[in-house]
């Protein structure tokens, strides 16, 4: 029997516990990389492996995703998937009032990890005669500039223009991976919490994010799980290896 191997950062909280309680339901084998604990039920059929990691030191944890994915036999498998969902908000604060430390651990988690990771499994994925993906989970932030989010915004248009040029190199490769950076959509997590909670003096924005959680305007994690999934399924996922979950 085949069986979908999808690898998933932040999995614990938020649209990344949606989306790895909907793989699982899928059946899917899931890696699961997050700081806390991943506590899922896994259906018959499906399983799950999680990992604690710290995302703000990416080097680490990439080798030994390297490593694991080296042990695999890829024979059973009948997709290779990697979700790079994990990301972290700075304080919301002008950029000349945030701690040297804060930014840094956003760079790392949210750009910088996705980075490593990704060339990890591409190198040890590389052989296998199975489809492979990468999703990058960006955001409306990458592509539109917002005060008092300096880095949230650089590390999401990273990973938009990494996909573009990582898309190029695998498309030039036999059986080169697929490669998507994603925006999943206006979703009701805890990033919203800290977004209508920030000081409006620094963050000049905060009344459009209370406007959209009073008005409805956010989707559920599951509701964007069940997008980003669906995106990822499509046919044509990868041209363009920029999008938008409301796409058509």
């Amino acid at each position: 029997m085949t069986q979908h191997l999808t690898l998933l950062t932040g999995a614990s909280r938020g649209l990344g516990r949606a989306v790895a309680e909907q793989l699982l339901v899928r059946g899917h084998r899931v890696l699961a990389l997050s700081r806390s604990e991943v506590d899922l039920p896994v259906p018959a059929g499906a399983s799950l492996e999680a990992w604690s990691v710290d995302l703000a030191e990416p080097a680490a944890v990439a080798a030994r995703l390297a490593a694991w994915l080296a042990a695999q036999d890829s024979g059973g498998l009948a997709s290779a998937t990697l979700i790079n969902n994990a990301g972290v908000v700075s304080r919301l604060a002008p950029l000349s009032e945030l701690a040297s430390d804060d930014l840094a651990n956003a760079i790392r988690v949210g750009l910088e990890a996705p980075l490593l990771l990704t060339a990890a499994f591409l190198r040890a994925t590389q052989s296998w005669n199975v489809p492979r993906k990468v999703l990058l989970v960006s955001s409306g932030l990458g592509r539109r500039a917002m005060a008092g989010s300096v880095s949230y915004c650089a590390a999401k248009a990273g990973l938009d223009h990494l996909a573009r040029a990582l898309a190029l190199e695998e498309a030039s490769k036999v059986n080169g991976a697929r490669v998507v950076s994603l925006a999943p959509g206006v979703i009701d997590t805890d990033m919203q919490v800290q977004l209508r909670g920030a000081d409006p003096r620094w963050f000049p924005e905060r009344q459009r994010f209370e406007a959209l959680k009073t008005g409805g305007g956010l989707d559920s994690p599951a509701a964007a799980a069940a997008k980003l999934l669906a995106y990822l399924d499509r046919p044509d996922f990868g041209d363009p290896p920029v999008g938008d979950v409301r796409d058509r």
